[in-house]
């Protein structure tokens, strides 16, 4: 039996909200020294992999001089072929599969919509739904392709 100390309503997340909100603290684990970024990948209701962006393990963090290109004055957007960082789905598809676990049906929550390298990732991991807080260079390539493989790709808002 649970005792409560006020007459006041309990607010009680909805899935969505409460996969976001791991997401959010999953980002402050993020070592890239320019934006902290999440991924939660979820089957059944429960956390199977998380990821963040930044370097490769073993590899010296971003936010200690570990990545060139994010540790210079290149301009957002710009030379991203030149960053070591990994992005925060990538790391979720590959955490999983360092661990042995399928991430097949699967639903992908991230704090920025997807790039068109991860978009390929989530395609072909099985992945079958994404849902993003804030969209950044989504591209309608991308959008075609999850579209075009049946993958469900939604913005999520806060309440």
């Amino acid at each position: 039996m649970i005792l409560r100390m006020s007459n006041e309503p309990t607010y009680r997340p909805d899935w969505d909200e409460y996969f976001m909100d791991i997401a959010q603290v999953v980002s402050s684990r993020g070592n890239c020294s320019r934006r902290k970024v999440a991924a939660v990948i979820v089957s059944d209701q429960r956390v199977i992999s998380t990821g963040y962006n930044g370097t490769p393990r073993g590899i010296q963090n971003c936010f200690e001089g570990g990545c060139p290109r994010c540790a210079g004055d290149t301009p957002s957007g710009e030379n991203l072929d030149e960053c070591i960082c990994a992005h925060a789905e990538e790391n979720a598809i590959v955490q999983a599969a360092y661990h042995g676990i399928s991430v097949r049906g699967s639903t992908l929550y991230c704090l920025l919509s997807p790039c068109l390298m991860c978009t390929k990732m989530i395609i072909n991991a099985g992945i079958k739904e994404v849902v993003y807080e804030t969209e950044y260079h989504f591209t309608e390539q991308a959008r075609d392709l999850f579209t075009t493989a049946g993958v469900l790709s939604r913005s999520f808002k806060r309440k």
